[in-house]
């Protein structure tokens, strides 16, 4: 994909010429990450029985995000940052009957391509994350979640793609970038029961461009 959009917005070649202009690469910025979102579960099969049930739970991003400029029009945006994922279920519910509140604490590594129109941006890319921590809420009974093999543990490992897009507000100093992005698990996370991560994300960056990009194309 890198190499596609270096070779198709990298550089313009006018046809019976030899002349080649080359644009200025997007900029690179590395942000802070400090983000809450909104997520909840999707039970695969049982999904359709528990829909009136489901609640999504505030979850958080915490760590650094690099957007780095490759061509005037692409950019490739590595990501890696603790997060607190989970999902709630209401009372009656026909796969715990009482209430229930279930939270994942994983470390998570998107790799993202981002493609640049003037002030907007699209971005889509895979996910992968570990889960070292987790809780479960039962009625009023919490336990810590089991990482094994039985049929209530639950799996370490965790991949998804995200996909989304966001507008770059450009200061004389400064950017301000909003990027909305929905992120969709592809793995179950659970070995007794169809689990799949899913969480939507509003996001803010405020950093300063480096001064010299080590990414972009000459």
């Amino acid at each position: 994909m890198i190499i596609l959009c270096q070779n198709a917005f990298g550089q313009t070649k006018v046809l019976g010429s030899d002349t080649i202009s080359n644009k200025t690469a997007t900029k690179t910025y590395l942000d802070l990450v400090l983000n809450v979102m909104g997520t909840n579960f999707n039970y695969g099969n049982s999904n359709s029985a528990l829909n009136d049930y489901k609640r999504s739970v505030l979850g958080v991003q915490v760590g650094v995000s690099l957007q780095a400029g490759i061509t005037s029009n692409f950019s490739l945006v590595p990501e890696l940052y603790f997060t607190m994922k989970g999902g709630k279920l209401n009372a009656g519910n026909p796969l715990t009957t009482n209430q229930s509140t279930l939270h994942l604490y994983a470390f998570e590594l998107p790799v993202l391509a981002r493609f640049h129109f003037d002030s907007f941006h699209i971005n889509a890319g895979p996910s992968i994350a570990y889960n070292f921590y987790g809780t479960r809420k039962i009625g009023d009974v919490s336990a810590d979640l089991a990482f094994n093999n039985s049929s209530q543990g639950f799996k370490r490992f965790d991949a998804g793609l995200q996909m989304g897009g966001g507008y770059t507000f450009q200061t004389k100093r400064k950017r301000i970038a909003l990027d909305l992005r929905y992120n969709y698990g592809l793995t179950n996370v659970s070995n007794g029961n169809q689990m799949y991560n899913r969480s939507f994300v509003v996001s803010l960056h405020f950093s300063k461009a480096w001064k010299t990009n080590p990414f972009g194309k000459k």
